[in-house]
């Protein structure tokens, strides 16, 4: 199943609408990439699809399971370094679980959340094909 997405620039710094034909959300740089800080950067995107996978895994499983859980937070950092061996990038991820579940059940969610299809599809192989341009005049 393909996914697609559309995006469209506004002329105020690099805003743009990202839309999937159903829904839109608005993209930005910040200040200090000169755009008008009025949108998620795309870092924040990325990390946002990962945060919210991780988040949906954990609220899956538990009601699968007929756990009673509450809210599910998750809080995702990333951290680029950048040497002569290219780039890495490090995301540090803190989840946070409330109910009365066992600490068994705690690891399962975790370990499921850790599973989940936007990490696989992340640390997976990526075939990034060139860009078609098309004009217009």
């Amino acid at each position: 199943m393909a996914t697609t997405v559309n995006i469209k620039n506004i002329p105020e710094g690099y805003q743009s609408i990202i839309t999937n034909g159903r829904h839109s959300i608005v993209g930005d740089e910040p200040v200090n990439s000169k755009g008008t800080d009025l949108g998620l950067s795309p870092s924040e995107l990325v990390l946002s699809g990962l945060a919210m996978c991780k988040v949906g895994t954990v609220r899956y499983i538990a009601r699968k399971n007929n756990w009673e859980i509450g809210n599910v937070e998750a809080t995702l950092e990333q951290e680029v370094k950048r040497d002569s061996s290219g780039t890495r990038t490090v995301v540090k991820v803190n989840l946070k679980i409330e109910g009365d579940i066992t600490e068994e059940q705690r690891a399962e969610l975790l370990k499921q959340a850790d599973n989940c299809y936007i990490h696989r599809l992340l640390n997976g192989e990526w075939d990034i094909q060139p860009i078609q341009t098309v004009l217009e005049k």
